[in-house]
């Protein structure tokens, strides 16, 4: 597997001694000495307002190979990330791990079958290191979401429906919307699973847990208000360009990815 998809563990010991996560910047996105944001550090969400970590139905971590992503799972969580399907015309496939209750890790490249197709996501066969795109947020009601982000002054992409079939030849159904404009990055777009699709954290590979979800942004004001204009409260720090950042709990230790 290629170097650029490996993450090496590190011992609990060393990490407990250092009172810290330190994780290998050219290989996660992560900057070295960054550290997870301890449990008493998280803030409780403002009124109204629904924590981000809690607000997600799946992340989207973006590989150049599938199999290699399948890989990384396995070699740096613990866990092994199960293929999920195709996107029929969306140039992607995906592997799909559990992160605890109805959240899920869709780990998610370029699908070999469908060349020089594009996804929404854009060209990951470009990446050489793993990249946490997007994410995705869970919702009841789309059409509520809809008018939510219409009276805030958003224009919208759907609700569109979306499917794929299961490996075992089930079909799962969903809706999405999007905020226009932004179809990658912090701000998520909404899912709404569709009645009778069994959802993919229930059945996926289970063992890791999110702990924590956090943004980076050149703007951190104008981002966390956009969110919250969207019923989310977020951590938003600056930096020189959009960044998620997820702290994983697995049977490797705690994880982040961004």
């Amino acid at each position: 597997m290629n170097d650029g998809y490996v993450n090496r563990p590190i011992a609990r010991r060393g990490f407990l001694a250092a009172a810290g996560f330190s994780c290998m910047a050219a290989l996660t996105g992560c900057r070295s000495g960054e550290r997870p944001p301890a449990a008493d550090d998280r803030v409780q969400a403002k009124k109204g307002l629904v924590l981000a970590v809690e607000a997600v139905d799946h992340l989207v971590f973006g590989f150049s190979d599938l199999d290699s992503g399948i890989a990384w799972t396995e070699n740096n969580l613990g866990v092994r990330a199960v293929f999920g399907g195709v996107h029929p015309g969306g140039g992607t496939r995906n592997a799909l791990l559990s992160l605890g209750g109805r959240r899920y890790l869709e780990v998610i490249a370029p699908d070999p079958a469908q060349t020089g197709v594009i996804g929404r996501f854009g060209d990951l066969s470009g990446l050489t290191v793993p990249k946490l795109v997007t994410w995705a947020s869970a919702t009841d009601s789309v059409e509520e979401k809809t008018r939510l982000a219409q009276a805030a002054g958003y224009r919208v992409d759907g609700p569109i429906d979306g499917s794929r079939s299961r490996p075992d030849g089930k079909i799962l159904s969903w809706r999405t919307l999007t905020i226009a404009g932004q179809s990658g990055g912090p701000v998520p777009f909404f899912i709404e699973w569709g009645a009778g699709s069994l959802h993919p954290a229930e059945d996926s590979p289970a063992g890791c847990s999110l702990e924590d979800l956090r943004f980076e942004h050149p703007q951190p004001d104008q981002l966390k208000t956009t969110l919250a204009n969207l019923g989310i409260d977020a951590v938003v720090n600056i930096g020189s360009s959009p960044r998620l950042i997820a702290t994983i709990s697995s049977p490797k230790g705690r994880v982040t990815i961004s």
